[in-house]
């Protein structure tokens, strides 16, 4: 049994960390646009428009019921084969894509259950005073739903942090894959994949973390 080269794996730090914008970057487009494609999904679920309702079922039990790597796949080797315009798309762009969509039907469905964890008197206030629909959901069900939602939400954030590591199998190279070239060239994979392990590790801490203080906030200020 041979002995950890910890010179090489101190050495390795600095390489792996040159790469953690960009793995950041990819979860937080990723997150942004997921967010944003969540919220109108979780929306449209409780209202239950006619047809729309059933399209966005259909994409919810899609990106939930197949594995997030198929999904890479299917946007970065398959759409570019029956859409040329696709064609160009790089690495990058097809991962954030992928963690988009995948990350948004769970988190519609997160955002949904929060919205109708809020107290119907709610929306029968809101009504009382004269407000529509939309304006009852924008003003007074959504930012309540927001404080409910947002310690799941920040999970979902962390996972998607870990997920971008599977962007190396597109060519892209962040942690994952700087890590995957570094091991290939030095034939020491178990100090490499140590490495960037504490490394995601030390990340998701550092969140777990902030997201402990989000929810003492969020809980204070729901008591009062």
């Amino acid at each position: 049994m041979r002995a950890l080269d910890l010179d090489y794996m101190l050495g390795l730090v600095p390489v792996i960390l040159g790469y953690v914008p960009l793995t950041l970057g990819m979860a937080l487009a990723a997150m942004v646009g997921a967010l944003a494609l969540a919220s109108l999904m979780a929306v449209e679920r409780v209202v239950r428009v006619p047809v729309l309702d059933g399209v966005v079922q259909l994409f919810i039990s899609f990106f939930r019921g197949t594995p997030l790597l198929v999904q890479l796949f299917l946007f970065y080797y398959g759409l570019p084969q029956i859409i040329p315009v696709l064609a160009g798309i790089n690495g990058v762009t097809a991962a954030i894509l992928g963690l988009t969509l995948h990350f948004s039907a769970y988190m519609a469905e997160s955002i949904r259950a929060a919205i109708l964890g809020v107290d119907r008197s709610q929306w029968e206030a809101a009504q009382a005073v004269g407000m529509t629909q939309t304006q009852s959901m924008r003003r007074i069900i959504l930012p309540q739903a927001a404080r409910v939602a947002a310690p799941t939400l920040v999970n979902y954030f962390i996972d998607m942090i870990k997920s971008t590591s599977l962007a190396f199998t597109l060519g892209v190279t962040e942690m994952m894959g700087a890590t995957q070239k570094e091991a290939a060239g030095s034939f020491l994979y178990f100090e490499a994949f140590l490495v960037v392990a504490v490394l995601y590790w030390a990340i998701v801490e550092i969140l777990s973390f902030l997201q402990k203080r989000l929810e003492f906030h969020l809980t204070k200020a729901l008591a009062r």
